[in-house]
Parts: structure tokens; C-alpha cells; sequence
């Protein structure tokens, strides 16, 4: 389990980069490319080099250092993002995310959570599924940290349907994409909906175009979940899986990010491909990182 164990972080962190240069684009501009590339001159991410991950990983690697020296709350989780607002270091960052750090900035004391179904979750969960428990265990307290910046239900929704996904592959469950969207259902029936609807496109055999033309591409749970699950389902055996899911354009650095969890933790750190792990950026911060993690976390 320890390969699947690295490979989800590192996974989600090479999709992340991937779909990075393709982030707000329409789809029909994103091409297919096998290895990683620097956004367009004009883009919000054109600051960052080739290999550079987003601020979903980002998000991810500051919540997983918190767990791993034994400092995780949802109040330090907060301090940690304000941080990294008042640094200006998060990269095109989820508007909500923005939001609620302008509220913690202006009064700490107040609830800074916004009523949004953005994805900003999403990061969260991940650090909660290899940190954590079985979903039963975690579900609380991942809601409780996906409320420092999100307080729709659609938004835990999802975060907590990501956790099911990357926990259930971890643990080697026959369908953990079926577990997930089940999940998915009992948390947000709407949720539950679309990413049904996604998964039967993809055993439908439905394109790419079509997908993205039916479920969308943008920065709402509502799209960006199933059309993350459409992609697993139709191409996740294949072996340019990530460089398709990274070409979606919209919030593609968050579909890669999914994406990329769900490979590494299904087929581990050795499944991911040899050139975009050793391009990543910060790699081995990252797996230093992943070796405090497995010795704390991963062997229970």
C-alpha cells in the first residue's frame, strides 16, 4: 500500500501541473500534450514554469504538513491559508478561497466560510484521506475544514464523495468510483445526480466533446466532479489518462488534480509516468514529505 500511499499525493500533484497552463481555456482551444507545459503569455498562470502545480496542491501539501507534525485544527488550517493570502502565494487561486481569506483578514472572529459550490474543497479532502480514518471516521471534521472557506452543502458534497473515492483505491475495493458517487448521493441528492449521469456517459462510450459539451467544465462541484468521474470511467486504463484529463480546459487544473489522486492511488507511485514525475515541481519535498506522512499515518 505504500506505493498507492505516494502515488496519490505525487499523482494529484503531476495532474494538477498538467491541466495548470489549461485553466480557464475553452476546451476546443486545449490540445493533447504528453509532457508538461508553461501557459499562454497573457494567461494567470504564466508566471509559472513548466511542471509547476497549482494552488489546489499547494493547498493540499500546507494541510498535510499540519496533520503530520501533529498541529492540524480547522483554526490553524484557517491561519495557514490567510498566510498564504497575506504572502500573496496562492497561484489563481479558487475565488471563494479569496473571499474567505478577505473575511478573515478583516475580522478573525467572524465566520469567514462563503455559501459557494466552488471546488476548493477538493484539496482539502485528499489531505483528510490519507490522514485519516475510514470516511465514517473523517466525515466531521473534513466538513469542519471545508467550512473555514465553503458552506454549502454541494461543496462538502463533493469533498467528501473525493475522499470516498481516494480511500476506497487505497484500501482496493472493487469500484471505489461507485462508492464515491454513492457517497456523493447521500451527501447532495443533485451531486449524486450528476455524477451518476457522468459515469453512465462514460460506459455509454460518450466523447470527450460530448462530455464536456453535457456536464460542463467550470469551477462548480456540479461540473468539475463528474466530469472528473466521466474521465476516470471512460480513460483511466489508458496510458496518456492524465495528459486527457488535463485537456479539458476550465478548471482542468482541479479535473487533473482528481484525476491524478485517483491513478497514483490505484496504481501507485510506479504507475505514474518516470519524465513528469522527475519534472514536477518541488518532487522531493513532496516525497519527503510522503515518507512523515506514510510512517504516521499510512501503516494503521
Amino acid at each position: 500500500m505504500e506505493n498507492e500511499y505516494r502515488g496519490a499525493l505525487l499523482g494529484a500533484a503531476i495532474g494538477d501541473a498538467l491541466g495548470m497552463p489549461n485553466e480557464t481555456m475553452p476546451a476546443s482551444r486545449c490540445r493533447i500534450t504528453k509532457g508538461y507545459t508553461k501557459a499562454a503569455r497573457n494567461h494567470p498562470n504564466s508566471a509559472l514554469s513548466a511542471g509547476s502545480y497549482t494552488d489546489d496542491t499547494q493547498i493540499t501539501l500546507m494541510l498535510c504538513e499540519l496533520f503530520v507534525s501533529g498541529n492540524y485544527s480547522a483554526k490553524n488550517y484557517a491561519a495557514g491559508l490567510k498566510k498564504l493570502h497575506l504572502d500573496n502565494s496562492l497561484r489563481f487561486p479558487d475565488g471563494t478561497i479569496i473571499s474567505a481569506c478577505r473575511h478573515m483578514v478583516k475580522d478573525a472572529d467572524k465566520p469567514s466560510g462563503c455559501n459557494s459550490t466552488t471546488t476548493g474543497c477538493i484539496p482539502v479532502a485528499l489531505a483528510f484521506a490519507l490522514t485519516s480514518g475510514d470516511i465514517v471516521d473523517m466525515r466531521e471534521k473534513l466538513i469542519e475544514a471545508c467550512s473555514v472557506t465553503h458552506t454549502n452543502p454541494a461543496a462538502h458534497a463533493a469533498a467528501v464523495s473525493f475522499a470516498t473515492l481516494i480511500k476506497s483505491a487505497l484500501n482496493g475495493d472493487d469500484k471505489p468510483l461507485y462508492e464515491a458517487q454513492k457517497n456523493a448521493f447521500l451527501e447532495d441528492e443533485k451531486l449524486g445526480m450528476k455524477t451518476g449521469d457522468a459515469i453512465s456517459l462514460a460506459d455509454e462510450g460518450a466523447s470527450l466533446e460530448t462530455a464536456i459539451s453535457y456536464l460542463g467544465n467550470d469551477v462548480s462541484v456540479y461540473q468539475t466532479l463528474p466530469l472528473a468521474y466521466y474521465l476516470i470511467e471512460r480513460f483511466g486504463e489508458e496510458d496518456n489518462f492524465l495528459n486527457i484529463a488535463a485537456s479539458v480546459g476550465g478548471n482542468s487544473d482541479t479535473v487533473g488534480f482528481i484525476c491524478g489522486a485517483w491513478m497514483g492511488a490505484t496504481y501507485g507511485a510506479s504507475g505514474l509516468d518516470d519524465d513528469l514525475l522527475l519534472s514536477l515541481e518541488n518532487r522531493e519535498s513532496i516525497e519527503t514529505l510522503i515518507e512523515r506522512m506514510w510512517r504516521r499515518f499510512g501503516q494503521k
